[in-house]
């Protein structure tokens, strides 16, 4: 049986701390920077919204069949899938940023009680997408250091709260989709 690395996750500690705040830093700063409007010849990604909302779908799936496989005891197959999920919600951000970097934004276009609903679930999801990577970040690092009671514990936090940003990702795009130019 594997022991605690309590060490090693103290080593994490320090970069989960440096990635959560880099992460929205940058996500935060990139987001108002167009390439185009700098000078730069490159063409609008306009194809990535609905490969990105796909991501996200796809992102909520692999969450939903790892909580499954973890309650089945599965736990290779848990872990498989979770590393998985990071991935795709890493690919998810890299093609976020190129999108918006390339892309003028998108205006939505609803109005009366689907605009408000439709900019909750914007706000929501924006701010659970920021304070949702520590939680990830350790939930994983208390995997892989087998700190698993730990884990659990945070994964209870995590879990509904990840699921919840990759659904209302898919959710925020079917709702601005009709207004993509």
């Amino acid at each position: 049986m594997n022991s605690v690395d309590l060490e090693k996750e103290k080593k994490y500690n320090k970069w989960i701390i440096a990635l959560s705040i880099i992460i929205p830093l940058v996500v935060g700063g990139l987001f108002g920077v167009n390439l185009r409007d700098l000078g730069f010849d490159v063409e609008p990604l306009t194809f990535l919204p609905p490969i990105y909302a796909t991501i996200n779908a796809f992102t909520a799936l692999l969450l939903i069949i790892a909580f499954v496989a973890i309650k089945k005891k599965n736990r290779v197959l848990h872990e498989n899938l979770m590393t998985t999920a990071i991935g795709c919600s890493a690919v998810f951000l890299i093609m976020y940023v190129a999108y918006h970097m390339t892309s003028d934004s998108t205006k939505f276009g609803g109005d009366g009680i689907v605009k408000y609903i439709y900019f909750f679930i914007l706000f929501t999801h924006i701010v659970l997408s920021i304070i949702i990577i520590p939680f990830v970040l350790i939930t994983y690092v208390r995997a892989i250091t087998n700190n698993i009671e730990r884990h659990k514990k945070i994964a209870r936090i995590t879990f509904p709260l990840w699921l919840y940003v990759a659904i209302t990702g898919v959710i925020v795009y079917i709702m601005i989709s009709p207004y993509y130019t």
